[in-house]
């Protein structure tokens, strides 16, 4: 069997929470949401959490939440999942990008230089679960006037400065996606310490009704009553979902320090190594979620990557390459030919560009076997060794 790059861990506990709200009166809108949504609060330090049924959907909402709106601009980074973008664009907004840093994360100072009039907001990514230089971000965003939200879909339980991820920007957006730091199947969530935002996206993802009678612009009519104030969408995750999320979190501790024992093993493999590749790390005071383990090839390796991606397929290493700039995919690229989306052709970013030209991620999630990271580490060697 091929080892995957990424998978989910379930137990009896997960099963059996999942159980109880089946045989309960509630499968969807009942009390599991405002548990998970308590919990994942709490366990990140930050004041409100909406749970929703996607990262995608996290997204969309946290840019509504911002007031993102045609004609805005948000500037944001092409390595990354097409999503971070794409949500803007729901909403009118143009994703303007930026290139990225030694860890494969947003760069503030190439940000600093795409700021214009225009610009609503900032929407850095934690790559692979490293945070992004999250204070250099916050500075620019209260000089400037702007939103942070921060696509953290692959860093929940990483730790910057002290403070957990989830607590330090304007919004956070998280996925439950089964590759992710924990898992509901799909889903998502946005954390923020607004006020504001949090009731608004509350609306926004139940169609943009209200059924909180303070909150009404119109007379209440009776018990039925209810208002739509916005043009929301159903963004609802079930109480099946929370239910397994608030059994997944309990473990969230202990599934990052797996990770970060995989991460620490392949660290220690791959030194005899590094001539061929470039590893991961972690800066001072910063712990990954180490949702990914990005490799970067090096010198003549490089042109020979999807050889060496192609082997290690064969040998039954399920490896991956994230991201494809966001900037490459065919819709982008037709975008870049139209009046009001111009700029998004190939050498945009060229860090970037070269980051998804050399990288390949190796499997790391809570469920890997001894045997099976062995299995990696010896795939990797023998096969760079052969090329």
């Amino acid at each position: 069997m091929n080892i995957p790059y990424g998978r989910q861990l379930i137990d009896k506990d997960d099963i059996n929470s999942i159980v109880n709200v089946l045989k309960s009166d509630w499968l969807t809108q009942g009390p599991k949401i405002a548990e998970f949504e308590e919990a994942l609060a709490k366990y990140c330090g930050a004041k409100y959490a909406v749970v929703v049924n996607s990262g995608t959907a996290a997204l969309h909402v946290a840019y509504f939440a911002a007031g993102l709106k045609k004609g805005d601009e948000f500037i944001t980074t092409p390595l990354t999942f097409a999503a971070t973008a794409n949500a803007g664009l729901y909403l009118g907004a143009k994703p303007v990008f930026a290139d990225v840093d030694e860890h494969g994360n947003l760069n503030p100072k190439e940000v600093e230089k795409k700021i214009n009039k225009k610009t609503k907001l900032i929407s850095v990514v934690d790559y692979a679960g490293h945070p992004a230089q999250l204070d250099d971000f916050r500075k620019i965003c209260k000089k400037r006037q702007l939103v942070l939200v921060e696509d953290a879909c692959q860093a929940l339980g990483a730790v910057y400065f002290g403070k957990k991820i989830g607590s330090i920007s304007d919004l956070t957006t998280f996925s439950f996606h089964p590759v992710k730091s924990i898992t509901t199947g799909e889903g998502g969530a946005v954390l923020t310490n607004n006020k504001q935002w949090y009731e608004a996206m509350l609306r926004f993802r139940t169609h943009g009704i209200t059924k909180d009678a303070s909150k009404y612009k119109n007379k209440e009519e009776g018990d039925w009553y209810h208002e739509m104030q916005d043009l929301g969408f159903n963004y609802r995750m079930t109480d099946i979902q929370a239910a397994l999320g608030i059994s997944q979190l309990k473990k969230l501790d202990r599934f990052i320090r797996a990770r970060k024992s995989i991460a620490q093993k392949y660290h220690r493999a791959f030194a005899k190594l590094e001539k061929y590749i470039i590893l991961p790390f972690e800066d001072a005071r910063i712990q990954s979620a180490w949702h990914l383990y990005p490799i970067r090839l090096k010198g003549v390796l490089i042109k020979k990557r999807k050889e060496i991606f192609d082997a290690l397929r064969a040998a039954g290493i399920g490896v991956q390459v994230h991201h494809i700039p966001t900037y490459f995919h065919p819709y982008y690229q037709r975008l870049a030919r139209l009046p009001a989306r111009q700029g998004y052709k190939k050498g945009l970013c060229l860090k970037a560009e070269g980051w998804y030209n050399t990288e390949i991620s190796l499997p790391i999630f809570p469920g890997l076997t001894s045997t099976d990271q062995q299995k990696v580490i010896q795939a990797l060697a023998q096969i760079v060794a052969k090329v």
